[in-house]
């Protein structure tokens, strides 16, 4: 597994070399392991408390959510799509069989590239983790989530959130999310939009213009 604390202090050490102040890399790394990280780690809320902000926040991004246990998680997908009108879903490798209702096509997209990606209804992921106070799921190049463009390029997503995956800030999320730091990772907060162009709110510029959010608690 790549060590990412050693790219960085490569890094900060090319960085010092330039301004003719040379460290050591494991100088360097300590030097960055005794910065003083006095943000906010968490807000305290208890679970339902999380649920509820990560929805509140998913509202104000116009998200679609919806909410689910285990057992019904295909029943609730297939609500979901009939009233989307879709008829087949781009799925990534490891995406749990018990997830998928009967009546509608879900097709391995693991090789899919940018066009066939395109032309899919949209795709169906899980996540690693969900960020309460920001409203952002988090994927990464795993199973049931796949390569970066899978979330990329439909122009629908729906992913599905597990209760425990969701922590309240972006502190704790890094931290769930370092042991899988090397891997390519996608933050998304709410269905892609721009507003670069004239001021002129556009959706689907850099993603899909419409996200759904399946939360399933236990």
């Amino acid at each position: 597994m790549p060590d990412s604390t050693n790219h960085r202090a490569a890094i900060l050490s090319s960085i010092r070399n330039s301004l003719l102040v040379s460290k050591a890399p494991d100088a360097i790394a300590e030097e960055y392991a005794k910065i003083a990280r006095s943000y906010t780690q968490s807000n305290g809320l208890d679970a339902h408390g999380l649920i509820e902000l990560f929805i509140d926040r998913l509202h104000e991004y116009d998200a679609g959510v919806y909410r689910a246990d285990v057992q019904s998680i295909s029943k609730i997908v297939a609500e979901i799509l009939t009233s989307r009108g879709k008829k087949s879903l781009a799925i990534p490798a490891g995406l749990p069989a018990a997830w998928l209702p009967q009546g509608f096509a879900f097709d391995d997209a693991s090789a899919f590239d940018a066009y066939q990606l395109d032309k899919s209804e949209g795709v169906l992921t899980g996540c690693t983790v969900a960020i309460a106070e920001t409203g952002t799921i988090v994927l990464q190049n795993a199973d049931a989530q796949g390569k970066r463009m899978l979330s990329l390029v439909p122009d629908y997503h729906l992913s599905v959130v597990f209760a425990d995956q969701i922590v309240a800030t972006v502190p704790e999320a890094f931290a769930r999310l370092e042991a899988t730091s090397y891997l390519p990772t996608t933050f998304i907060s709410g269905p892609s939009a721009t507003a670069d162009i004239e001021m002129t709110r556009i959706k689907g510029v850099h993603g899909p213009r419409f996200l759904d959010v399946l939360i399933v608690e236990s």
